[in-house]
């Protein structure tokens, strides 16, 4: 059990939170248990309670706080090219799901359904959405309207996809995220007036060139 020590009510909720995050990522979810956050956050019960009244509620801050982290860190910055945003933005979300095994199970198989996380969920894919739909550039309000259907689906898809890789590694994680890039430059293709990813596929296993 961590020392107890005061903490202003801002920063032991943030203290809170990353004890959360840690067991939530670590162990399956119905193997969490409250009273584990309160001991290895060096608090009572009670003062847990009073910032998360259940455990659906801490887990629920804990992944509104990884979407949130997650939209920051995924840059799709406009200078890059669409394969590079690409790239990083698959990387980002791959490197939390890698780490963060458990909670991502938890957040798509254990609470499945469940509408604050599913909530959560939507409001990523949709922001995400929206700024791939920015870094394309679409002046026809037509191809703008099908691609932005195209990648609800994919971003659907590479979420179904991802969570079906963390319980069964069929594939390497860059041979993953390949499959995921290809599927939707696939699909942007035939609805665009230019290639969208003029240097896609890359060669080689694992998309090594």
């Amino acid at each position: 059990m961590s020392p107890r020590q005061r903490l202003a009510p801002d920063d032991r909720r943030a203290q809170l939170l990353a004890v959360g995050a840690r067991l939530f990522a670590v162990h399956p979810y119905a193997d969490v248990l409250m009273e584990d956050v309160a001991e290895e956050a060096g608090v009572s019960r009670a003062l847990l309670y009073r910032h998360f009244p259940s455990k659906h509620a801490l887990f629920a801050a804990v992944y509104q706080q990884a979407a949130d982290q997650l939209l920051a860190e995924t840059r799709l910055a406009p200078a890059d090219s669409l394969v590079e945003q690409l790239i990083q933005g698959m990387d980002v979300h791959l490197d939390y799901f890698v780490a963060n095994r458990n909670a991502v199970l938890a957040a798509n198989r254990v609470l499945a359904g469940d509408p604050v996380i599913q909530t959560i969920m939507t409001n990523e894919l949709d922001a995400l959405r929206a700024r791939l739909l920015t870094a394309l550039l679409l002046v026809d309000e037509s191809a703008r309207e099908a691609v932005n259907g195209v990648l609800k689906s994919w971003l659907v898809f590479v979420q179904i996809l991802c969570v079906d890789w963390l319980t069964h590694e069929t594939c390497t994680r860059n041979q993953l995220r390949d499959v995921c890039i290809g599927s939707v430059i696939g699909a942007l293709r035939p609805l665009l007036t230019e290639d969208p990813a003029p240097d896609w596929p890359r060669r080689g296993p694992g998309g090594d060139a």
